[in-house]
């Protein structure tokens, strides 16, 4: 599904910051596209209303047919939940919580089958070389394992879009890389649409088109 912005104005504080203003967008299925930019430049945002999480001011978004920013939260919520997995710079990753129900809560949220879940995330964990710490806790994981049990969970209820927010952010320069291999690899290999927002340059070898933020709107750079 391609995900149209159109006319995006977001402000904060009152209206005093302009997040973005008059920006348009496309972003194609099945690419993998980058969005460069500082700190409070604005990527999470965008990502917030890509997902539905926000809502901008004015203008539209839609992702395939649906026009998101029409939808009201019950109903962002539910297609977020079955269109979109969201991968969080700091994991939110649910602390008393294992592993393995950390990734299959989605199922409980959306009425799912679990043991299918269970399935899938048996498959993507072993996948990511994670499949024996399925019963362990978040707090006995090291900051690459926590991240690629965030991509397992965005990857759980196999959605067409993933967006990750500065996925290697938190990660040391080693780790960083090895996610960013992992995280566009599992998006290709399945066909899936990511969108990576982050200030690290390492992603743009990894991207399909690349996007930066600058004065409120986003500026096409070069694809691949």
């Amino acid at each position: 599904m391609d995900i149209v912005l159109s006319d995006i104005s977001k402000t904060y504080s009152g209206g005093d910051r302009v997040i973005f203003k008059d920006l348009d967008a496309v972003f194609r299925a099945g690419q993998v596209s980058v969005i460069l930019g500082k700190s409070g430049s604005g990527k999470s945002s965008l990502l917030n209303l890509m997902a539905g999480i926000d809502l901008p001011d004015s203008g539209q978004i839609r992702i395939g047919s649906t026009r998101v920013t029409e939808l009201d939260d019950t109903q962002r919520s539910i297609f977020r939940r079955r269109h979109i997995g969201f991968v969080f710079q700091s994991f939110n990753l649910i602390p008393v919580l294992t592993v393995m129900e950390n990734i299959t809560l989605v199922s409980q949220l959306d009425g799912q089958v679990p043991g299918e879940y269970r399935d899938r995330a048996k498959a993507l964990l072993d996948t990511m070389g994670l499949l024996d710490r399925q019963n362990e806790f978040p707090d006995r994981l090291s900051g690459g394992e926590q991240q690629r049990v965030a991509l397992a969970r965005a990857l759980v209820n196999q959605p067409q879009i993933i967006l990750a927010d500065e996925p290697t952010g938190n990660l040391d320069a080693g780790t960083g890389a090895g996610m960013l291999d992992l995280i566009t690899s599992q998006a290709r290999s399945l066909g899936k649409t990511l969108i990576m927002a982050t200030h690290s340059r390492d992603a743009m070898d990894h991207a399909d088109k690349i996007f930066r933020v600058q004065d409120n709107h986003l500026i096409p750079g070069r694809g691949i």
